[in-house]
């Protein structure tokens, strides 16, 4: 026999929680969830279980609220535990992480009228159909329970290394680092090292901000298929410019003709891209499955760098490094990994392009090795 819920949440991390939390708010009393997962980090998942202040939200305060009915939920949390932020400031995603226990646990606290909610500590090993009715999930501690409905808040994991280190010797493994969000790893690197960093997202911008302030000093590549990096919030945010999706057209080409003409009637780009913001799933229901493919193969970069923004004033830190020569950005592939003697490990990338993040300005395709003292990969 086994226990069967209204709801089974699969996943113990920020959209796990984030999910649980509105269930319990929106559900009845007689209604049963389960909440499968074993990360030790429960609830704060991989972005918010960071400690280094640099680590920000991209996302103002008043805009992070778990629960839809209390805008202001998260603002509140802010200022009862002492921190002197407002509505429009970027809080910091320890500060984040910490919120989003608190709230799980305050609504726990509820007796009256609270759905009921299990917490099982084990993986999901595997998933069948029950009576055309339910999903049974196998656990990994042996037990099985089944939903009626099931929400699966699985993560986006690592990325796998694109060429395999067959070239690199047992010694030098610990160089390749496989998840940068272990910070333990940031001991490895002496002030000098030359670094190698795979992929420029934001996750990029945060471990080169955690390298400086752990007293790095030495030059950081950056290598991604075109070497984009994300941009900066405005330290005082337009009013976005009003966007009616029914009259946008219905082609990738046309939309961004359209956005691009509508962001040179106003000062900052950024209100066309706030405007657009809250009607963004209306227009992606609008799009052919045809128009979806030709966006997520050649527009998602530069809606990812202009749409997911770093918050000012880490915007302004990184930007420094930037434009002073120590973090260079190259648009490409990683062709090979290799090994020299002592602590180098040389990494070989075919540049397609080489781009100013600022500028834009593209040059020829090149061969490029990057190597130094204990040159790191990271992968992203």
């Amino acid at each position: 026999m086994y226990l069967t819920y209204d709801v089974i949440v699969v996943g113990s991390g920020f959209s796990a929680i984030a999910v649980t939390c509105n269930l319990i708010e929106q559900l009845p009393a007689s209604a049963k969830v389960a909440v499968v997962g074993d990360d030790p980090g429960f609830g704060r998942g991989t972005a918010y279980r960071t400690e280094l202040y640099l680590h920000r939200l991209n996302v103002p305060a008043g805009r992070m609220s778990l629960l839809p009915h209390q805008p202001d939920d998260f603002v509140d949390w802010l200022k009862s535990h002492g921190r002197p932020l407002q509505a429009g400031d970027f809080a910091s995603r320890s500060d984040y992480g910490l919120y989003v226990r608190d709230t799980l646990a305050r609504l726990l606290r509820k007796r009256d009228g609270r759905c009921r909610v299990d917490f099982i500590k084990a993986k999901a090993a595997g998933c069948v159909e029950r009576y055309s009715s339910t999903l049974a999930f196998h656990l990994g501690n042996g037990d099985e329970i089944a939903g009626r409905n099931v929400v699966l808040c699985l993560g986006v994991g690592n990325a796998t290394l694109p060429v395999a280190p067959d070239g690199v010797p047992a010694s030098l493994r610990s160089r390749i680092i496989e998840n940068p969000w272990r910070l333990s790893w940031l001991r490895r690197v002496a002030p000098s090292d030359a670094v190698c960093i795979l992929g420029s997202g934001l996750t990029m911008i945060d471990q080169v901000l955690a390298l400086r302030a752990h007293g790095h000093s030495g030059k950081i590549d950056v290598l991604s298929r075109r070497g984009l990096a994300p941009l900066g919030h405005a330290w005082k945010p337009p009013v976005p410019l009003p966007i009616d999706v029914q009259r946008l057209p219905e082609t990738i080409s046309g939309i961004l003709k359209t956005l691009r003409a509508k962001s040179r009637t106003v000062a900052d780009w950024r209100a066309v891209m706030d405007g657009l913001r809250p009607a963004t799933q209306a227009l992606w229901q609008r799009l052919s499955s045809e128009e979806r493919a030709r966006f997520l193969r050649h527009a998602l970069p530069w809606w990812n760098i202009h749409r997911h923004r770093v918050a000012p004033d880490v915007f302004d830190k990184f930007e420094k490094l930037v434009l002073d020569g120590t973090v260079r950005f190259h648009a490409g592939f990683l062709k090979s990994l290799g090994a020299e003697e002592g602590r180098s490990l040389p990494a070989t990338g075919s540049e397609r392009r080489a781009r100013s993040p600022r500028s834009g300005r593209t040059g020829s395709s090149t061969a490029r090795e990057w190597n130094g003292p204990g040159s790191v990969i990271h992968r992203f």
